[in-house]
């Protein structure tokens, strides 16, 4: 096989043995310097696409992605409001939902819970809790055992000490009227449920009744809100809008990217931050290429005078050079990219680094390569490292055979 000039040469300043090791040293470690850059930036930019899109899927999972409100009248007959939004272009799922707050206690113990009134025929379509059960069932929630059913936390119920088929008693503000005035009143509920949506504030502070549960314990006659879930979570803002422009001002409309923007924005901001601190290895690694080039031209530039008088041009003694620096940031990126992409896998995969998950509300850090920012970290060590190559190469170009052969 026919290899050209320029990449035999560059081949053998940078494999052949040589009586001064000085230079193969610096090249090493050059290669070294890219390699550990090139994976530093993959895995700090998979940690953080791992937790943005991991607190993203929890969130979502845990939430609708639209909320209707009717701030003047309220929702009265909110089956006939869902069939109206259900025709909204993109609505995939309607619920309706009352909130409020409540203590909960059991077993001498005791905690504050938001309390979530929902359909439980139709909260399965607007949020993941059908799927989040890990005991008990949701239609538990719709049966009529005399006692009303609750379902709560997986952390929340570790915390009181309960389980499906016990009994826990919620206290309400909404009681009974005195002379005294309202006076908060106790009522026993059955757990039905235990669930785990993956968010420690759900899972340790909610609990989820019936709608008609909710109104006598709450003492409202009409739903806070409708929930929605669209077929793409980024036309959320769009189908908002929508709302509020086909059905009248009456209606007030929040959604999920709105209610989660300050995370997000700020999630954005430090995977930005991060690439960069992290990307200025690679900058190390590319003036240690310009060290190394420099110090080889110096050691070199008998041979490079030889080449010249026998017809190199300087263009060929430019890509000499040119070639060497690339293969060393061809190699190192190339090793580097493979070792942060294996260890982003396995790190993900077996749950390396376990963090507090009252914390960040995940119990260990997610790594996610995203073919965009594998392709883009590989382009750019690339580049770097090619124009860290130009100026040592240039002066290579430059030299004048008859001074470097002078005093040889």
């Amino acid at each position: 096989m026919d290899v050209p000039f320029e990449l035999h040469i560059a081949l053998r300043y940078l494999l052949a043995r040589r009586k001064q090791a000085f230079i193969s040293v610096i090249s090493l470690i050059s290669t070294l310097g890219v390699t550990v850059g090139v994976m530093a930036v993959v895995i700090a930019l998979a940690v953080m696409t791992g937790l943005q899109q991991e607190l993203r899927d929890r969130i979502l999972g845990s939430n609708a992605h639209v909320y209707v409100f009717k701030p003047a009248t309220g929702i009265e007959d909110y089956r006939a409001e869902s069939d109206r939004l259900l025709r909204i272009p993109h609505v995939v799922g309607a619920a309706p939902a009352i909130l409020g707050k409540a203590l909960v206690s059991a077993s001498r113990r005791e905690s504050f819970i938001s309390l979530k009134g929902v359909d439980p025929s139709l909260e399965p379509g607007v949020t993941d809790l059908g799927r989040a059960i890990t005991a008990g069932s949701l239609s538990g929630l719709a049966s009529d055992q005399g006692v009303p059913g609750i379902l709560i936390g997986k952390d929340l119920a570790n915390d009181l000490g309960v389980g499906v088929g016990d009994s826990i008693s919620l206290l309400t503000p909404q009681g009974t009227l005195s002379p005294m005035g309202m006076i908060p009143r106790t009522r026993r509920l059955r757990v039905v449920g235990v669930f785990s949506l993956g968010l420690y504030e759900f899972d340790s502070t909610f609990g989820f009744v019936s709608l008609e549960t909710a109104e006598r314990l709450l003492g409202k006659d009409t739903v806070d809100y409708i929930q929605l879930r669209v077929d793409d979570i980024y036309r959320a803002p769009d189908v908002a809008k929508a709302i509020t422009a086909s059905l009248g001002p009456e209606y007030a409309t929040q959604d999920w990217a709105a209610m989660n923007k300050p995370l997000f924005s700020a999630l954005w901001l430090e995977k930005i931050a991060v690439s960069l601190a992290v990307g200025l290895i690679v900058m190390v690694a590319a003036l240690n290429i310009v060290a190394s080039l420099i110090l080889l031209v110096m050691e070199k530039h008998r041979d490079i005078a030889i080449l010249k008088t026998m017809g190199a041009s300087a263009r060929s003694i430019t890509l000499i050079f040119m070639t060497q620096g690339l293969l060393i940031g061809l190699v190192g990126t190339t090793v580097g990219a493979s070792l942060g992409y294996g260890l982003s896998f396995a790190m993900d995969r077996y749950e390396v680094i376990r963090v507090p998950i009252d914390v960040y509300q995940v119990s260990h850090l997610p790594f996610t390569v995203l073919p965009l920012d594998f392709t883009l970290v590989v382009v750019a060590a690339v580049l770097i490292c090619f124009v860290a190559t130009i100026y040592p190469s240039r002066q290579a170009a430059r030299l004048d055979p008859a001074q470097a052969l002078r005093y040889e």
